[in-house]
């Protein structure tokens, strides 16, 4: 077994817990209200913003001896630049005030989230950072596009307010491939161990954010 195959087996348990949250089903079934799906951009943004900052960290702390890891880095940003303006016009196309979002203070869970991102790369192991890699895009790849076809239909709404969960299904099928062949390159059993663990921890900490925004369903489930 390769080791991204014992990564998914490692965090299968996490991966279910966290698809069963509430919000993250009704997102999926397209039944949540236009305030729920604002309140999920909104957080999304805040942790999105720092995606590229992130993958500049990751890649600047890595040591010699992974130089193949800090290209793929530098990859993934090229893929990243401006996606969380992608979420502010997705917001402003509902209705929202995206000015607003952008300067707003994140809510706990999503700031708590991004802490931890930080801590691993600057003060334990920056491989780890690959942990937060497999539970942002795996998760959306099973979700968003499904999620953003549904939600359109129900709510009424152009494409354009979908731009940041529509491209995120179908892009991130690319990145994981990419991803899969990365961390089977990884070979040091520690290094191994950290991205299980880490991304046992984000699982927890991303699920923590859909548990935190409110739930409200949209008008044609209410009437259902």
């Amino acid at each position: 077994m390769n080791f991204y195959a014992q990564l998914l087996a490692a965090t299968a348990a996490e991966r279910e817990e966290l698809l069963a949250i509430p919000f993250i089903r009704h997102g999926w079934a397209g039944e949540l209200s236009l305030e729920s799906y604002v309140a999920f951009l909104t957080q999304a943004y805040h942790h999105v913003r720092h995606t590229t900052p992130l993958l500049m960290a990751c890649g600047s702390r890595l040591p010699g001896d992974k130089e193949w890891l800090r290209d793929a880095m530098a990859e993934y940003v090229e893929e990243e630049v401006g996606h969380q303006e992608w979420i502010l016009n997705d917001i402003a196309t509902c209705g929202g005030d995206a000015e607003r979002v952008r300067n707003e203070t994140p809510g706990l869970a999503a700031e708590l989230m991004v802490a931890y991102a930080y801590h691993v790369i600057d003060r334990r192991n920056p491989v780890g950072f690959l942990g937060m890699v497999l539970v942002l895009e795996g998760t959306s790849i099973k979700v968003a596009t499904e999620a953003a076809d549904k939600l359109r239909a129900r709510l009424e709404l152009p494409k354009t307010a979908f731009t940041y969960l529509s491209s995120h299904g179908s892009l991130d099928v690319s990145h994981m491939n990419f991803y899969e062949t990365l961390v089977n390159r990884i070979e040091n059993p520690s290094d191994r161990d950290f991205v299980i663990h880490c991304a046992k921890r984000f699982y927890k900490l991303y699920g923590d954010v859909f548990r935190n925004l409110p739930l409200s369903l949209n008008a044609s489930e209410v009437m259902a």
